[in-house]
Formats: structure tokens, C-alpha cells, sequence
């Protein structure tokens, strides 16, 4: 059996390490992802990163990555799934990888499109200049905030006012689910309580948006590849027009700026929920990230 440890802060290093090439992968890669987001074990088998998760009540691996022998590292996880009596199951698989298992173990998955977990990936130009008719909306609503709000301010979370993020959070929740007691954001919240607890540990990068000393949006992002920045959490007050325009706009500036070789901002995944959809596509995303869970043919899996 694989001896796979919980993901923990101390561990960025060692997992950095076997990102050698440069090929393109979603959130759930990024390091500050495997350990804000349920419970995720990482262990090596055959020169490569393998991962157990314990995700949203499923038991799934990760496809493995580095410069190691896949294939044997693949027989490695095939090997673990049996002894710990539970189907080989692989979530995150991308096309080159479904390829790859389909070589190894001919008929004996099944790879469903894993449509809600696609990546929305943006120009960080396009989230900067708002510029084309594509965007006409989107100006006018940050002229707007604009215009309500002509001394607003942004603040780069420090170590210093991290506090009042975690107040607004907690208050964003609080409003949300007096309004749908039934909505469901306890994980989400266990992770941004993470993000608040190891925020220099894990690298992260995040903003203020203000109003003299009322807050009005928040943000939180960090470096997912070298062209790449990953925005985990966007939270704004929904009474405010324009709140989530401008803290995307601002804080695309801002990154653009401070990390000038960065291309891209990935803004994960909308759950299948259809207001999400609506509101990521709006923005015209450069590309999505397309993913797949990979099932053993003979095993029930509830997706």
C-alpha cells in the first residue's frame, strides 16, 4: 500500500518539485488548492506525485505527474485501489491522460466530461482592459461603481488586515445563508478559513476593496504556473452594483503589474451552478480547461 501523508504547507517544496515541464493544468494541481480543499494525500511512487483524495463524499486519485514512469505508477495506484478495497477512480483526467489509460488499460474505464469542473482561463489583459464591445457591460458596470463609489480604495492583504477579510467572510456567509438556509458552504468555508490561517505559508496574494473603512469585496489568489495566477476566493456585497467587477478589475491590474510575465488568470471551475456559468462566461474566458473523471468499467461510482 502507498504511504500517502496529508497535503500540509511544509510540503510546497517537494511538490513544486515534480512540476518539470510546462504543461498546462487546472486548480486542482495548484499546491494552495490540494491543501485548502477537503482532505488530500500525496505520497511518490515510481519517480512521480501520486494523490488520494477525500473529496465532496468520493474517494478518488489524481492522475500522476513528473518526470517519472507513469505506467508504473499507474500499476502502483491499480495495486494501492485494491488493497484499500475501493475502485481506481481518477478525477482531473485531461485528454493527453485519458490517451494514456486507454493505451494501458484498454476497456476498462469508463471517462465521463467532467463539464462543471472545467477551468475558466482569461486573458489577465482582457480582466485589465475591459476593452472591445465584448466588455461594453462590463465597463458600464464599473462605471457605475465608479460613479456610487468615486473614493473607493484597494488594499493588498497583509498579514495587517487580514482580519477584516475574515470579518467580511464571515458576515458575506452569515447574509447568505439567512436568505437559503438550506445552501450548503461548509467546505468552502473550511478552505477560506485555511487561506486566512497559512496565508504567507502557502504564497497567497489577495485584496481589499473599500469604501472609506467599510469593506466591500475581497479577493485571494496565487501562483498556480509560471504564466498563471489561480483566484481561489472572490467575494463582494451583492447590494453593491459593480463590487465584483471592480475587485476583478483592480486586482487583475494589480497582478498585471507586480508579475508582469503572467498571461493568464484562472478563475476555477462553476460547480454546474447556472448562475456561476452565466457569470464566468460573461467575463469571455480565452479557453476552459477541459477535464474528465475516469471510472473502472466494472465499478458503481456515484458521480
Amino acid at each position: 500500500m502507498i504511504d500517502f501523508k496529508p497535503a500540509n504547507v511544509e510540503q510546497r517544496k517537494f511538490y513544486s518539485s515534480f512540476f518539470t515541464d510546462k504543461r498546462e493544468r487546472g486548480c486542482e494541481y495548484g499546491f494552495s488548492n490540494l491543501v485548502l480543499w477537503g482532505q488530500q494525500n500525496i505520497a511518490e511512487a515510481e519517480g512521480c506525485l501520486v494523490r488520494l483524495s477525500y473529496y465532496s463524499g468520493h474517494i478518488s486519485y489524481a492522475f500522476p505527474i513528473g518526470s517519472g514512469d507513469k505506467s508504473e505508477a499507474l500499476k502502483a495506484l491499480q495495486k494501492d485501489a485494491q488493497q484499500r478495497g475501493i475502485p481506481c477512480a481518477f478525477m482531473g483526467v485531461y485528454e493527453e491522460d485519458k490517451k494514456l489509460l486507454e493505451a494501458l488499460y484498454p476497456n476498462q474505464y469508463r471517462f465521463v466530461s467532467a463539464r462543471d469542473s472545467f477551468d475558466y482561463i482569461y486573458s489577465i489583459n482582457d480582466l485589465c482592459d475591459l476593452a472591445g464591445r465584448k466588455y461594453h457591460q462590463k465597463r458600464n458596470h464599473l462605471h457605475r461603481f465608479k460613479d456610487a463609489y468615486p473614493e473607493y480604495k484597494t488594499e493588498l492583504l497583509t498579514k495587517e488586515n487580514l482580519h477584516l477579510a475574515r470579518d467580511f467572510a464571515a458576515a458575506w456567509y452569515k447574509e447568505k445563508l439567512a436568505g437559503n438556509p438550506v445552501s450548503d458552504f461548509d467546505m468552502e468555508q473550511i478552505a477560506l478559513d485555511r487561506a486566512f490561517r497559512y496565508f504567507d505559508q502557502l504564497g497567497l496574494e489577495g485584496m481589499l476593496l473599500k469604501n472609506a473603512d467599510e469593506v466591500l469585496a475581497i479577493t485571494i489568489a496565487s501562483r498556480i504556473s509560471e504564466d498563471t495566477f489561480d483566484v481561489h476566493f472572490e467575494k463582494a456585497k451583492e447590494s453593491v452594483q459593480g463590487a465584483y467587477t471592480a475587485i476583478n478589475n483592480e486586482f487583475a491590474k494589480h497582478l498585471r503589474e507586480k508579475h508582469p510575465e503572467l498571461l493568464y488568470l484562472n478563475r476555477e471551475e462553476d460547480m454546474g451552478i447556472e448562475g456561476l456559468r452565466r457569470a464566468k462566461e460573461s467575463y469571455r474566458p480565452h479557453h476552459l480547461i477541459e477535464k474528465y473523471m475516469a471510472f473502472p468499467v466494472e465499478a458503481e461510482y456515484d458521480q
